[in-house]
């Protein structure tokens, strides 16, 4: 099983809570989780891109990085691990976005990717007079399929000439193509976001559901092969979570209770509103599942509380769900849980024994 990390690109990670870490996006930051997670044997970082926060009290992802950029200066500074970037697709033409992903390609040499996202909060792009009116929500599915079609033709052939509804390519051409195969994320629950992932992606990212319940993420599993039984290809399912560990499960308990009675309600009823704006397309179930206002303190994703032992048990459940490929993580305290996670919860992991393997190899 792969793991990965969501590094935190805007402020205060995925906790929506005054009383959780409070920081800012640096570039530096994010070089010392990304730099931990290589050391350490983890197989890649993903950015999102947000490009208006939710306010409230603790000014929830009112502060954010860019996230190309942000992935060029990593490719930079490391050496293995692969890196995901994030395209906003309403305001990132794709045949720009081929070619930064071309460039980051270089850079990396061979280790980077593309996620893709239709863009679901509003304001987001409204703000920059960039919404294309609510219309959009029932038809971004088939918006983002012109553009991962785009970015495919100029990958592999250098060229495209689409004649779509959405874009309208002539002679469009790039140079140099990317080194490696160019993988492509996207995270559709919905059953037009499934159907995207099984006919464009590689990769589907879904929620995490509950408390230390790593296995009810199953059923999303499970429609997605249901959907790539209809395309014929291989598209495997990564699940995100947030791991909040410590000594013992009672002090790990404590902590996640303590995050919990400081929830930043203003925060959370803003994401609430953007997440029921869309009424038009039955949308993804991960954005519902965003906006419940039940435990959104970190945004409702599926939650491992517990010590090193019980997290690492529990992460070892993951992969026994038939079509994953790995997990996406999140932490309360990213430096020190990327940290944790190397030296105390990945060597009792039997799924990850393989690293703990070349680590070895790698120091004799």
């Amino acid at each position: 099983m792969e793991i990965g990390i969501f590094i935190p690109i805007g402020n205060n990670g995925w906790l929506l809570s005054e009383n959780a870490p409070q920081y800012k996006p640096t570039f530096e930051l994010n070089k010392e989780i990304t730099l931990k997670a290589e050391k350490y044997g983890l197989d890649f970082v993903l950015s999102m891109i947000k490009l208006r926060g939710f306010g409230g009290k603790t000014e929830f992802w009112d502060h954010n990085l860019e996230s190309f950029t942000l992935m060029a200066g990593l490719a930079a500074v490391t050496t293995r691990i692969k890196l995901f970037a994030t395209a906003a697709s309403l305001v990132m033409p794709p045949a720009i976005v081929a070619r930064m992903a071309s460039t980051i390609d270089s850079i990396s040499h061979g280790r980077f990717g593309l996620n893709l996202v239709t863009g679901w909060q509003r304001p987001e792009y409204s703000q920059m007079g960039l919404w294309p009116g609510d219309e959009y929500f029932s038809k971004r599915y088939e918006y983002l399929a012109e553009y991962a079609t785009v970015l495919r033709d100029l990958w592999e052939t250098g060229t495209s000439d689409l004649k779509g509804e959405f874009f309208q390519m002539e002679d469009c051409r790039l140079s140099p193509r990317p080194q490696a195969d160019m993988k492509i994320i996207c995270a559709g629950s919905s059953t037009a976001g499934m159907d995207f992932s099984a006919q464009y992606a590689d990769y589907n990212f879904c929620f995490g559901v509950g408390v230390n319940t790593p296995k009810a993420f199953a059923p999303a599993a499970e429609r997605l092969i249901a959907a790539t039984e209809k395309t014929g290809r291989e598209v495997s399912s990564f699940v995100l979570f947030m791991i909040i560990a410590d000594e013992t499960d009672e002090a790990a308990r404590a902590k996640w209770e303590h995050y919990k009675a400081g929830a930043d309600q203003e925060a959370i009823q803003w994401l609430g509103i953007q997440g029921a704006a869309d009424t038009r397309s039955g949308t993804d179930t991960n954005v519902r599942q965003m906006a419940d206002p039940v435990s959104a303190v970190n945004i409702n994703m599926g939650t491992l509380v517990g010590s090193f032992e019980t997290v690492a048990r529990l992460l070892d459940e993951v992969p026994t769900v038939p079509g994953t490929g790995g997990v996406l993580l999140t932490f309360d305290d990213f430096l020190k849980g990327v940290e944790d996670f190397g030296t105390r919860i990945q060597p009792l992991m039997a799924c990850r024994q393989h690293v703990r393997t070349m680590t070895l190899e790698a120091a004799q």
